[in-house]
């Protein structure tokens, strides 16, 4: 079972930089979008659909939440829109398909990077205080998901980095969103208090292993990037790993795909 997950910055502006090209050589059974930037039914309408998938989105408010989706070579089970959170189902941030034997979900966090005190929402919320909500909701829907005997993969853009492994030296030195303090702990409750794993943890230990270049990074694909990107997974699953690369070669977003195979029959 092949997982790709990828964070496209508008997806019909991917398509048009080759996205639905490099997929057709990917032969992925399941491909996890995160931030889509457009309305659901306007991805059918518009043919957003590579050949052979089945396609299931979901949109936020505002098309700038990004909205999330699934394409998949299998017919899922069932599909769950949302987690059961106001502010993320509001926005678009979590899709889930059900297989046979796992799950797979599409997850996005809101990004506040360089906007930390930027007023977005009532209240007079910053746009940290914004993701920060999220993060809980999301940490106390994980936390209910690692009790259950089903199995899980959720292809994850959390906008933060764990180690320092994950994240180049200039962010080190810089105090922004995606490597405070308090994002980093929340990911190490999530991995080493809760028991999820990072799947590609668990075949690449090296470093310089990112995912994401901002536009203020300098150069493209340089030593300047940030691992936001994981396939997050439940612990029943986490011998099955066999393969899994960044692919940084990609031109179609900011973002480069996380690709992970699984010793995992998907289903029928």
């Amino acid at each position: 079972m092949r997982v790709v997950s990828i964070s496209v910055n508008g997806l019909a502006q991917a398509v048009d930089r080759g996205f639905f090209d490099w997929l057709a050589k990917q032969d992925a059974d399941v491909v996890c979008v995160q931030d889509h930037r457009m309305r659901a039914y306007e991805i059918e309408d518009l043919g957003l659909i590579p050949k052979g998938y089945e396609a299931y989105f979901i949109d936020g408010e505002k098309n700038e939440d990004g909205g999330v989706g699934i394409y998949t070579r299998h017919f899922p089970k069932a599909i769950m829109y949302g987690f059961a959170s106001a502010q993320a189902d509001r926005e678009g941030r979590f899709i889930q398909a059900d297989f046979d034997r796992v799950s797979v979900a599409s997850v996005l966090a809101p990004s506040a990077l360089g906007r930390e005190e930027t007023i977005v929402g009532d209240n007079e919320e910053t746009a940290l205080d914004h993701k920060d909500a999220f993060m809980e909701a999301y940490g106390l829907h994980m936390q209910k998901t690692l009790r259950k005997r089903r199995q899980f993969i959720f292809c994850a853009n959390l906008q933060a980095a764990h180690h320092v492994t994950d994240a180049s030296s200039r962010y080190h030195k810089l105090d922004v969103s995606g490597f405070l303090p308090h994002e980093r702990a929340w990911l190490d409750k999530l991995f080493d208090e809760l028991g999820a794993v990072d799947a590609f943890r668990e075949i690449n230990k090296q470093s310089n292993q990112f995912t994401w270049w901002p536009e203020w990074a300098e150069g493209w694909r340089k030593h300047s990037g940030i691992r936001t990107d994981y396939q997050i997974l439940t612990p029943g699953i986490r011998k099955t790993v066999t393969d899994g690369w960044i692919d940084d070669s990609t031109r179609f977003s900011d973002h480069a795909p996380l690709i992970m195979d699984y010793d995992i029959e998907i289903g029928h």
